[in-house]
């Protein structure tokens, strides 16, 4: 930051004044001093020029009241800024709170102890609460409509100072014996705060000031220490919180009067006076330090007795009570702020948020992109490259392995562009306090060491050059020096953080760059010179003060130093040397008499090396070969100085409203010659003009004198501008303007040259050359305006033309997806391909599917709309497509991909496809792998390989039923495989009908099938007997059913039946059952014979076997076994070989001749039976 003193206000009478108080919020000033002065004053910026912003515009007092009330001396001033309320006590102990009414300050209330005299008040955080502290002890807090809220008398205190903490929690009192005692806010004594920073001091102290930042501006750093406690004799800490066992200590070795922070807390400043060494007598100053205790400037202030210090609301002015005067200092902030490729880069804080608020503003588009960085330490920019430096997070990881094994950096690099898109990154270990960026290298010094990082950029890389960079991370890109080391360019800055980071008795304190020259300033005075890129220490040069600022030139000829104290001063660098170090200063102008005194910002031009600006206090001056050219009142900091224009940005007006950066402060100056060449152009003439520029040239000069030579058609003229500021368009143009022969024709080039189309266009028309004002408006890409032309114009117009024009706009509405308008000029345009992708956006699948069928047979456009249809799942039209391309192949992946398998089966069968079955059968184990047996059942369903399905099908029910799976269950996936092995047999029949080419009969056919049947299918048991297990399980259950509804003797029947089915079901199982059905039909004979076959089970264990004997026993001890009626236990009828057929409603053997036979199953049951039932029993197909 720079500082300087800029306006001074005299007190009438030459009243002493004692205190100062600036209100933040609204810009009064009051005032306060002896014999009962109380003055409240307000500085407004009074000018009619929009361009004369903040500190460059001339300020005056709008406000000069004096406000009567006090007596004695006006001791306590204080600004409740929330409520507009000042508060003011004398010597008497008077206390009076003002309030402003109609632009004037009046008297609200007024208090008086009569006792004690104030010492100190203070207003909370949020303005509701006052703490008024007296000499003898007392402590009186008050609301802000004047009650009291409670009061207290710290006996044997004598109180000098109050602070609230930014909460409004707890109360700081300061004693007039420096300590400082905590409280909370109702009263109650906490604890005595350490006060670490006074040890080894002598003698009485007493607190100068106590000042707690109630964080409304953000803090700069998270944590970051708020509160500052000073004393007399210059010692100083400032804490993070009222126990902060860690305080920053700061050692000013002056005597204080008063301290306060600035409005976002980055600035503490400190004033009273300073005992000159060799002089006797002493001198006002203000130091200003950040809250980190770095001292950042001092300010001499004349006059014999400084009593206060206030600054101002914005951080831009701070103004300083010294004996009967005001003075007022402006303070040109140190920015955290850059300038890439018309951009502006600024950091802010906000209370609600951590972390910096980086802003990147494109000033061409005023676009803002924004990006949050914590702990933010600087911001360099060079060409379209912006370099953020921060501390590194203590959590987040690292991407760079390398440092992580030799420990956590401590601070990162980060390369931005000029939308704020990290490119790249570095983790470093060396603080980069300072740092500067070139073409190809980043550079970051600390005290005392530098590190520099060759940067690369992805758009020029290469595969190889990327290849390199991953082999060979280190070699050559980063290397670190220590500023004590001679490097002579010969591999001797590795990586060696620790070596480098040894500690030097003389800091680095600045350093710039350009691509060949590295200046390095130190705190003695003394200048390092480097060449880049191999780092070769060429020369040192000494000054006489500590440099605070380097710039360097487009050619590195000659270097800008500004001092700590503000004075510009220029070194040559490229003068010959005669001997050694005396350097022959007669050859260019006389740089080392050149000084410039209160100079904060100064920047070269990029293309003349004998042209700079720099900014002295609120005057920006230009200067060409040392002569300065009248200044131009602003305030702004220098962006870029290129082409006779300064380009420059007001950051304390953008800073006011960060979030909305405004064009107007944004401000560019045009330097003398060039506002001196237009005026001739406009004034006199081309000729003189033309002999200016040749005594002053610069490619800028040319090209306006080019510019003009154009409006007036000077040919000559022009081409030979032209070629002085080496534009080769600007030739080839003048050459094309000479072919042409008519006058308005000339113009209409020339008017279309400046971008002047509206004009370019009327004149075309006027000429009757509507295709000229069409090919410029095509080159212009205004569609709109070639379909208007196109369309007004007499007689036929191009319809290739007018296809490319509706094509044009519809891509214009496509590009900001508006489809439908899209939709509309593709169609015109009869553009198919985008017109498809237009209906694929708008999900307007009907249309998609009709265009399908418009486009014909094999157009390239019908795979990407089959693949359209493939993605949202609509695999007929999808197919359609493929299909109409002559695409089989890519139909069936579709069918595939989307699960149509039977889709894709036919397809691949009319189309002779030999994969088909192999990919079934891929995807069929991928899913068995999976144990997803039913959904590959599924999948040879939906693909109609019956068989196969119904032999998982088979294989998933006899698992079942060695699982003891309820029988019900196990029935139905029995008959599911059963119903499969129907379908196979359907599939075969209808086969061999279509093979068939004559009528033939339906036996015919049905043999046929048998046949094939017979040939194709490996396992009979399951082709044949398809429905045995499905019967098995449907007589158990069946027998069960009947038992439970008393119908014994069909239960024992049903029993019997099921002896046929001891493959399928256990034999334990079935003659279990026949046991408990004929004991309970009392046919004990049958139940004697079930259970001699359950005692010869071989399956059984000794202990069962005996179980059912012993059961055996109880029975048939009580019944002989005999049965009431007979029962024929043998299977077949007397008459004949041929087995009986078996009702399925009611599982006995059916006598008779005529009988009902279901059409799936082919089981059977009685007419009668049967009338009863809707669904066939066994299959449950419907009964016909």
């Amino acid at each position: 930051m720079f500082i300087y003193l800029s306006k001074k206000i005299a007190i009438p009478n030459n009243t002493h004044l004692k205190c100062v108080s600036w209100n933040k919020d609204q810009g009064f000033i009051a005032c306060g001093g002896d014999d009962g002065l109380l003055r409240v004053l307000k500085l407004e910026t009074q000018t009619d020029d929009v361009k004369l912003k903040g500190l460059a515009a001339p300020s005056n007092l709008s406000m000069n009241q004096t406000l009567e009330g006090h007596s004695g001396a006006v001791q306590v001033v204080t600004w409740n800024e929330q409520y507009e309320k000042l508060t003011t006590s004398d010597q008497n102990g008077l206390i009076i709170v003002w309030m402003l009414y109609k632009g004037a300050w009046y008297e609200e209330m007024i208090n008086n102890r009569n006792k004690s005299v104030v010492r100190s008040m203070s207003w909370n955080a949020d303005g509701q609460k006052i703490c008024i502290v007296y000499e003898d002890g007392a402590v009186i807090v008050g609301s802000v409509d004047g009650n009291r809220i409670w009061g207290k008398e710290l006996k044997g205190n004598q109180l000098a100072h109050v602070a609230w903490s930014p909460d409004s929690k707890i109360l700081l009192f300061g004693m007039a014996n420096g300590e400082v005692h905590i409280y909370d806010n109702q009263g109650n004594f906490i604890m005595k705060m350490t006060i670490s920073c006074l040890t080894n001091v002598t003698g009485a102290i007493s607190i100068a000031g106590i000042h707690w930042y109630a964080g409304t501006g953000g803090y700069i750093e998270p944590d970051c220490p708020c509160l500052a406690i000073c004393f007399d004799n210059g010692r100083c800490q400032i804490m993070r919180y009222e126990s902060d066992e860690n305080p920053v200590y700061i050692d000013s070795l002056m005597n204080v009067v008063s301290i306060q922070w600035n409005h976002c807390g980055s600035v503490l400043a400190v004033a009273g006076s300073l005992r000159a060494s060799n002089l006797d007598k002493e001198f006002n100053v203000v130091q200003f330090y950040t809250p980190f205790g770095e001292h950042l400037r001092t300010l001499k202030v004349p006059g014999k007795q400084m009593t206060g210090v206030a600054w101002e609301g914005g951080g831009l002015r701070i103004g300083l009570a010294v004996d009967s005067y005001i003075y007022f200092a402006n303070i040109r902030p140190d920015y955290k702020w850059g300038f890439c490729s018309s951009t502006v880069v600024y950091a802010y804080t906000k209370p609600e948020r951590q972390e910096y608020c980086v802003v990147f503003w494109d000033t061409k588009n005023n676009e803002k992109f924004v990006k949050y960085v914590k702990s933010l330490m600087s911001i360099s920019t060079c060409g379209d490259f912006c370099i953020l430096a921060t501390k590194a997070d203590e959590t987040q990881s690292q991407e760079e392995p390398e440092i992580e094994s030799e420990g956590h950096a401590k601070y990162v690099l980060i390369l931005c562009n000029s939308i704020g898109t990290p490119l790249d990154s570095k983790y470093i270990d060396v603080e980069p306090l300072f740092v500067t960026i070139n073409k190809t290298h980043v550079i970051a010094a600390s005290k005392e060491a530098f590190y520099m990082w060759q940067y690369r950029v992805a758009k020029k890389l290469t595969a190889l050059v990327i290849n390199k960079v991953t082999r060979s991370k280190k070699e050559g890109k980063e290397r670190v020096y220590s500023i004590d080391s001679s490097p002579s360019g010969v591999n001797d800055g590795g990586l060696d953080f620790a070596k480098a980071s040894t500690a030097t008795r003389d800091s680095i304190c600045c350093i710039t760059a350009t691509d060949k020259t590295l200046i390095v300033g130190r705190e003695s005075g003394t200048l390092h010179r480097y060449s880049l890129p191999d780092v070769v220490l060429i020369q040192k040069y000494t000054l006489n003060n500590r440099a605070y600022y380097l710039s360097l030139n487009c050619n590195s000829s000659r270097l800008a130093i500004i001092d700590i104290a503000g004075v510009l001063t220029l070194l040559d660098l490229d003068v010959r040397a005669s001997d050694g170090g005396n350097v022959n200063q007669a050859s260019a102008g006389d740089p080392s008499k050149f000084e410039r005194k209160d100079v904060w910002d100064m920047k070269w031009a990029n293309d003349n090396p004998d042209l700079f600006a720099m900014m002295e206090k609120t005057r920006m001056y230009v200067f060409r070969n040392l002569d300065p050219e009248e200044p131009i009142q602003t305030s702004g900091y220098i962006c870029n100085f290129e082409d006779l224009e300064i380009k420059s940005v007001l950051l304390d007006e953008i800073m006011k409203d960060p979030e909305r950066p405004n064009k107007e402060n944004l401000i560019n100056f045009e330097i003398r010659s060039l506002r001196d060449s237009r005026a001739l152009i406009e004034k006199v003439g081309i000729e003189d003009a033309s002999q200016f520029i040749e005594d002053n040239p610069h490619p800028r000069l040319w090209r306006l004198l080019a510019e003009a030579a154009l409006q007036k058609l000077d040919l000559k003229m022009a081409e030979q501008a032209f070629v002085r500021c080496k534009d080769y368009q600007g030739i080839e143009f003048v050459k094309r303007l000479g072919n042409l022969q008519s006058e308005a024709m000339k113009q209409a080039e020339v008017a279309a040259y400046f971008s002047r189309f509206e004009e370019a266009e009327r004149m075309y028309l006027d000429m009757g050359r509507r295709d000229l004002a069409i090919s410029l408006r095509i080159k212009l890409g205004d569609w709109f305006r070639v379909l208007q032309l196109l369309k007004t114009g007499s007689g036929n117009c191009d319809d290739a033309l007018l296809e490319q024009a509706y094509n044009a706009i519809g891509d214009y509405y496509a590009d900001r997806q508006k489809w439908i308008n899209a939709v509309e000029y593709f169609h015109q345009g009869h553009n198919q391909e985008r017109l498809a992708e237009c209906y694929y956006m708008l999900e307007d699948y009907d249309s998609l599917d009709s265009l399908t069928s418009l486009l014909p047979e094999n157009h390239k456009l019908l795979p990407e709309i089959g693949q359209m249809f493939t993605t949202v799942g609509m695999c007929e039209q999808a197919v359609n497509a493929y299909l109409k391309c002559n695409q089989p192949k890519a139909a069936v992946d579709t069918c595939v991909h989307l699960n149509q398998w039977n889709k894709a089966v036919e397809l691949a069968k009319s189309h002779n496809m030999k994969e088909i079955r192999s990919l079934l059968a891929k995807y069929a184990s991928h899913l068995l792998e999976k144990n997803k047996t039913l959904e590959v059942v599924e999948l040879y369903r939906k693909a109609h390989y019956f068989l196969d399905a119904a032999k998982l099908m088979f294989k998933v029910a006899d698992e079942e039923a060695k699982k003891r799976t309820r029988p019900m269950r196990v029935k139905k996936l029995y008959v599911l495989a059963a119903l499969l092995v129907e379908n196979y047999h359907g599939q075969v029949k209808t086969s061999q009908q279509s093979k068939a080419k004559g009528k033939k009969s339906e036996a015919t056919f049905a043999l046929a099938g048998l046949l094939e049947e017979d040939a194709t299918s490996s396992d009979s048991r399951i082709v044949d007997n398809a429905w045995r297990g499905a019967e098995a399980y449907h007589f158990f259950l069946l027998a069960q059913r009947q038992l439970y509804e008393g119908y014994m003797e069909e239960a024992m029947r049903t029993a019997l039946h099921l002896r046929d089915y001891e493959d399928i079901i256990p034999a334990v199982e079935i003659y279990s059952l026949l046991a408990i059905c004929s004991s309970a039909n009392q046919a004990f004979g049958t139940c004697s014979w079930a259970f001699i076959k359950l005692e010869s089970l071989e399956s059984l264990e000794p202990e069962q076997r005996q179980l059912y004997e012993d059961l055996a026993l109880q029975i048939f001890t009580k019944h002989s076994p005999k049965d009431s009626r007979t029962v024929e236990l043998d299977r077949t009828s007397e008459g004949g070989d041929m087995k009986l057929p078996t009702s399925i409603v009611t599982g006995l053997q059916i006598q008779e001749y005529q009988f009902w036979m279901c059409s799936k199953c082919k089981r059977c049951a009685l007419e009668q039976e049967i009338s009863k039932c809707n669904f066939c029993p066994l299959c449950h197909s419907p009964v016909a």
